[in-house]
């Protein structure tokens, strides 16, 4: 049989004793490669944390203390130095003890504290909402990872435990943290090269944002794998004979394709599954660069390589590090195979990846290790600048993802020297990203020996030529516009607001002038000098000049200051609104006689007594779901689930002002109708074995339809009447027990 591994770092996942190691197995594992004085660092740590988190459970109902030794567990497979260890174990005793950051600094020194505060969310800080103090967060937390990358390693642990845990938490957080994931931490492992924890992520992500694509891309992936082997083995023989025959030691293995990865190949480049090829591949590990190229030499010797489908990452590594040899060949079967080879420290990069040339492992103390490693690694002074120049942490976030989290492309000099740009970039772009003054004085550009203009898109393989001259006049407000990193559009703001702040000025007066016309204000009333002033001090600039200065080169938008100099008509405005919500539910109220014959369906009104509530039919709660009321307008209170999307947002004020609290009574005694989505492999006889469980917990089943697609996944609709959400969770559960279900999950309409 073929050797297929999967590329995970070795480390446990949750439930019983998985949850962690244990202190003894932690210390054992790391005398693999600590000193014995570091031993003794990781049991006081050890102590500290235990003790802090003494009597508190997960939601797994697990002692908390497990979730922190899993998360130092992570850290040492990737062999992290000893402060990072201790850091893993400490890194939530700040933040859900009563522990502080002091108390750290002098039991366990500056460094250690400094990674622990980089790591505490701020929830004692009041925000506006949440999604502010999340960005919040982000940019603390980013801010720390540029000072200092252990920090980020230590997040990408907690979140892949966090991660294996997720089946413990509610459905709405599941999709929330999955989605999180995906968005933010995944692009972060890419970035770092860290591909281990990257792929974990993602497939368990995709289990609960997508799961009936996930499971049939898991079956049907297995039914591939077995056809696949056999032709794998074969493959893998003649590679290894030639390979003696040269001399030539090297390690053949079969790499098995992620989940997430054949997901993304299909719903980005609209493939079905049987359109993909390298669902295993072949990996060959070997000890010098000089058998990489040998050995590729002797692939394409054996078997014809596909034109075009051959990358030098060697000669040409990623910006994470990765590098390998990469070919596909067109075996005797006529299917294509992907070829992967490399030496054993590229491979351990392309696992690890920054842990792999970590620099405190030497005894340095900067927070990027040294050399061309150090440089690979600018975008975190990048990172640094950027939240300088940014006020705003919803604006960071959004810049942090356009110019580090999405494709990037790779340009050269005519000097040959490379640059990382994100994917869409123009030569603007590539001007200030190398050096802001050579952006400042562009006055056109050559792409591969040809003038374009200055809003061509670059493809990776350019070669970029950036014309200047000293006497250009700077850049124009349409650079705003054509730019598109957030980098490149900062450095031309800054131009602006140094080199034309009295044009500036000007231009910010009469753009806020137009948009308190636009919303129907008086602006001689609302841009008097006493109201502008409080606006300016509530966005932290100087004077006025400083903030009409910043509207006029766009560091910030005349509807933002509109916003806060209108918050007080607003604020009376919504009183008013309240006023007649007020009248509207005095309206509602039955009259007395009439209570008995009103419909609570088991649902108290906060405040109010004696309104007539109804259950929305989009989400149809049941007791035990967390609950929310929405006045209508003549028919009562509706109930709907917290997560339902049909729950009107904050963008609308009048909409949002009529959600109100709702809560479930004490005794409720009813039947309640819930839709549920049943995905399995089809087989005869399935549809009746659901039904049997459903049957035995003593279920009444209103409605029941099924059907079956082209891949041999059954699709089965089910309506039930259930008492409260433990029923619900009972009859899911006796569902999930039949053989080849793959998931039940409750429906939305």
């Amino acid at each position: 049989m073929v050797a297929i591994t999967s590329g995970e770092l070795p480390v446990h996942g949750a439930g019983g004793k998985e949850f962690g190691m244990g202190m003894e197995l932690l210390l054992e594992k790391a005398t693999t490669y600590m000193k014995e004085q570091d031993l003794q660092k990781i049991r006081d740590a050890y102590e500290f944390a235990e003790e802090a988190h003494r009597g508190q459970v997960r939601k797994s109902g697990e002692p908390y203390i497990l979730h922190p030794v899993a998360v130092a567990e992570i850290c040492m497979g990737m062999q992290m130095d000893v402060v990072t260890v201790m850091a893993a174990l400490l890194h939530d005793v700040v933040e859900d003890t009563n522990v502080t950051v002091d108390d750290l600094r002098s039991r366990f020194g500056e460094t250690l504290a400094g990674l622990v505060d980089g790591l505490t969310k701020l929830e004692r800080i009041q925000f506006q909402s949440k999604e502010e103090q999340q960005n919040e967060n982000y940019r603390k937390m980013f801010v720390a990872m540029a000072n200092d990358i252990r920090v980020i390693l230590i997040k990408l642990a907690d979140r892949l435990h966090n991660m294996r845990t997720l089946k413990f938490q509610s459905e709405e957080s599941q999709r929330r943290i999955a989605h999180e994931t995906l968005e933010i931490f995944c692009p972060i492992a890419h970035r770092l090269g860290i591909s281990a924890i990257k792929w974990e992520m993602e497939d368990i992500a995709l289990r609960f944002l997508n799961p009936q694509q996930y499971y049939r891309i898991a079956h049907l992936m297995k039914m591939k794998r077995t056809e696949r082997e056999q032709h794998i083995t074969e493959l893998i023989e003649r590679i290894r004979e030639k390979l003696e025959e040269m001399g030539i030691q090297g390690d053949i293995s079969g790499r098995p394709k992620h989940i997430y990865s054949v997901y993304k190949k299909m719903s980005t480049r609209n493939k079905q599954f049987n359109e993909i090829y390298d669902l295993l591949a072949i990996r060959i590990l070997v000890d010098n660069v000089k058998d990489c190229y040998a050995t590729l030499g002797i692939i394409h010797t054996l078997w014809k390589p596909m034109p075009g489908r051959f990358k030098d990452y060697i000669a040409m590594p990623k910006a994470n590090m990765y590098q390998s040899l990469h070919t596909t060949i067109v075996g005797s079967t006529g299917e294509p195979t992907e070829v992967q080879i490399r030496t054993w420290d590229m491979h351990r990069t392309s696992e690890i990846g920054i842990a792999a040339h970590w620099a405190y492992k030497d005894g340095n103390t900067a927070g990027v290790a040294p050399g061309s490693f150090g440089d690979k690694m600018n975008w975190f002074r990048e990172i640094i600048e950027l939240q300088q120049e940014t006020r705003d942490a919803a604006e960071f976030m959004e810049s942090l993802k356009m110019d580090f989290f999405t494709d990037l492309v790779f340009v050269f000099t005519p000097k040959g020297e490379v640059f990382e740009l994100p994917a869409g970039s123009v030569p603007l772009d590539f001007a200030f990203r190398v050096h802001t003054e050579v952006g400042n004085r562009t006055i056109g550009a050559k792409v591969n020996g040809r003038i374009v203009p200055l809003d061509h898109k670059l493809k990776t393989g350019d070669i970029v030529e950036i014309l200047t001259s000293k006497h250009s006049y700077g850049p124009s407000q349409d650079w705003l516009k054509i730019a598109q990193s957030s980098h490149a559009r900062s450095k031309i703001r800054q131009w602006f607001k140094k080199e034309k702040r009295e044009e500036s000025v000007d231009k910010g007066r009469d753009l806020l002038e137009r948009e308190l016309k636009r919303l129907g204000l008086e602006p001689h009333e609302w841009m008097a000098e006493d109201k502008l002033q409080e606006a300016a001090k509530k966005f932290t600039f100087n004077d006025t000049e400083d903030m009409m200065s910043a509207i006029g080169f766009g560091g910030i938008t005349a509807a933002q200051i509109c916003t806060k100099l209108t918050e007080k008509l607003r604020k009376e405005a919504e009183e008013a609104q309240q006023i007649q919500l007020t009248t509207e539910i005095k309206e509602m109220k039955a009259p007395a006689a009439a209570e008995k014959r009103r419909p609570t369906h088991g649902v108290s009104v906060k405040g109010v007594d004696n309104l007539l509530v109804r259950f929305a039919r989009c989400c149809n709660p049941v007791p035990g779901d967390d609950i929310v009321g929405y006045i209508t307008r003549g028919r009562g209170v509706s109930v709907h689930r917290t997560d339902c999307p049909n729950i009107p947002t904050g963008e609308d004020g009048e909409e949002a002002a009529r959600v109100i609290e709702v809560d479930w009574e004490s005794a409720v005694e009813s039947n309640y109708s819930v839709e549920i989505e049943i995905l399995g492999h089809d087989r005869r006889g399935l549809l009746n074995e659901v039904l049997q469980a459903v049957s035995e917990s003593k279920t009444n089943i209103s409605a029941v339809s099924g059907r079956s697609d082209k891949n041999k996944m059954a699709i089965m609709h089910m309506t039930i009447l259930i008492r409260n959400k433990d029923h619900l969770q009972s009859v899911v559960d006796k569902i999930k027990r039949v053989k080849d279900i793959f998931s039940v999950q409750r429906m939305m309409q």
